[in-house]
């Protein structure tokens, strides 16, 4: 099983990286007080026909070529289902993929939320061509990275690979991400209503 929600965020962005999409959203709803936390990871990527999305599942089934068995999609469906939520995937042939996972936040088995900076960090620079958007929402205040937009600042991707920026990045990330979970408000972490 994997350790808590941003190591499944990473596995599933790691499969839209596979699906040759160019474009990944990972968007994270927290509501305080409905109790629930929804993950939703939808790519652009070349998507899967009815027969593989039946399967997707199964653990013996994955179509990486690296390995014989894709414990991700799996392991996170028995997670939310097992935590009083529920699981979705949804995907066409040359549309893309959308992976929903919500989750009781006060059951005993939820999954801590892990570091997400650091996952939205590995993507980052593992993968500095993609256009990764991450929003995250707690009662209707959002904070927003796309890497367009810091790729822009930056002035080209691979500065995106530069210790120095990742050091900053992932710094800012955690430094909105608690703004965020306390209430205060930033330039990033402002309120929206959605």
């Amino acid at each position: 099983m994997l350790e808590d929600l941003s190591h499944s965020i990473l596995d599933i962005a790691e499969n839209a990286v596979n699906a040759e999409a160019t474009k990944i959203v990972i968007e994270i709803a927290e509501g305080l007080d409905e109790n629930k936390i929804t993950m939703i990871v939808s790519d652009n990527g070349k998507g899967m026909d009815e027969d593989l999305l039946s399967k997707i599942s199964d653990p013996f089934v994955t179509s990486r070529k690296t390995r014989r068995v894709g414990l991700g999609i799996p392991f996170l469906r028995q997670a939310a289902e097992g935590c009083d939520g529920f699981f979705e995937i949804r995907s066409s042939p040359g549309k893309g993929t959308s992976v929903t996972a919500s989750f009781r936040t006060d059951h005993i088995d939820c999954p801590p939320m892990g570091d997400l900076a650091a996952t939205l960090i590995t993507l980052l620079l593992g993968w500095p061509d993609k256009r990764w958007i991450f929003r995250y929402k707690i009662n209707g205040r959002q904070f927003e990275l796309d890497s367009d937009e810091i790729v822009r600042v930056l002035g080209d991707k691979e500065s995106l690979r530069s210790c120095e920026v990742a050091t900053w990045l992932k710094g800012w990330i955690d430094e909105n991400l608690s703004i965020l979970r306390l209430g205060g408000s930033d330039q990033y972490a402002q309120d929206k209503k959605s």
